[in-house]
């Protein structure tokens, strides 16, 4: 019997250089491959913000080869869940799709004392929206 499709999830910030980065991290970490998984911004930064890469770095997950990249409306066609990341962006909407809005703050200019209670946020939403896809999250290390 064939797999089911994986639930593939997109997030979006403006600049796509730090919740989304660190969201979007988390959530193929922690589902193990069993999610897809995007992120992007309507302006997309030049870099990840550093301090994100460093509070990521400690919990054991490896940003620093990431780039931000552009929104586009395939991503956002391909997703069946996009989730804005607090910053008011908008992602283009198509029917059937689940939108969600998640209320951080913003990591930018902040040091990585401050990004650390911003990404165990971010981990605390995307194990409840594991549980919400029907995904057990794979095991911490």
């Amino acid at each position: 019997m064939p797999e089911p499709p994986k639930p593939s999830v997109l997030f979006v910030c403006v600049h796509n250089a730090g919740r989304s980065q660190m969201a979007a991290a988390l959530l193929s970490h922690l589902s193990g491959g069993r999610v897809e998984v995007r992120s992007a911004g309507s302006v997309p930064a030049d870099t990840v913000n550093p301090a994100a890469v460093q509070a990521m770095a400690e919990v054991g997950i490896d940003m620093s080869a990431e780039t931000p990249k552009s929104l586009t409306v395939e991503a956002a066609k391909a997703s069946d869940v996009a989730i804005t990341t607090g910053c008011g962006d908008v992602c283009p909407a198509f029917p059937g799709k689940t939108y969600l809005d998640w209320t951080l703050d913003d990591p930018a200019g902040l040091g990585v004392e401050a990004v650390r209670p911003i990404r165990d946020e971010i981990n605390r939403r995307i194990r409840d929206l594991l549980k919400d896809l029907g995904i057990r999250a794979a095991p911490s290390e």
